[in-house]
């Protein structure tokens, strides 16, 4: 929780004092955090999934109790986000609001996004199937992206999303759809 805390004051210029108190983002991972994920984990019915649509009701912040997310997690006006059962999150992560890690419909087992280390997922962005962001990732306001990864140390934006940083270097290519045929199953 502290390292949730910090991240506030890392990522948001207007986080005064005890006022961090009052962040539905704080609010949404906390109980996520621990209450609603180790009850999924133990494989308790529905109180893990009453649990997050309660929090969904407060703070407008869909987390789904199988989520994982690392350490140092921060949502910056988060009414909207959606993050999906087996999505993956990073230690030292941003979304702004309106964010969806989802799936597509057309995948089992591991259907949401892994998202690594340092990644920073602007508003509006829909990241959708069993994809892989790389670390050190910024990814644009209202970029969609769809069952392609995502390099380390790039920069993605637009609709369908492409690469426009990559290793600190201006480039213009296009993300490489998944290729193995596990991820379809």
């Amino acid at each position: 929780m502290f390292e949730d805390i910090k991240a506030i004051f890392r990522n948001d210029p207007a986080a005064k004092n005890i006022e961090f108190l009052l962040y539905p983002s704080l609010h949404a991972v906390v109980i996520h955090r621990y209450i609603s994920h180790p009850l999924y984990k133990l494989r308790i019915p529905f109180i893990p999934r009453m649990v997050s649509q309660i929090m969904r009701f407060l703070t407008g912040i869909e987390i789904h109790p199988g989520a994982k997310i690392g350490k140092g997690f921060f949502i910056d006006h988060g009414m909207g986000v959606v993050i999906g059962e087996t999505a993956e999150i990073g230690k030292n992560c941003t979304l702004f609001q309106n964010v969806t890690l989802g799936g597509t419909g057309k995948h089992t087992g591991k259907r949401h996004p892994t998202i690594g280390d340092n990644v920073t997922i602007g508003a509006g962005s829909i990241l959708l199937g069993p994809i892989k962001v790389g670390n050190n990732v910024k990814i644009g306001a209202d970029t969609f992206i769809i069952n392609k990864d995502v390099p380390s140390n790039s920069t993605v934006v637009g609709a369908p999303g492409i690469i426009v940083r990559k290793n600190g270097k201006k480039v213009r290519m296009q993300l490489e759809a998944i290729k193995n045929d596990e991820k379809e199953n």
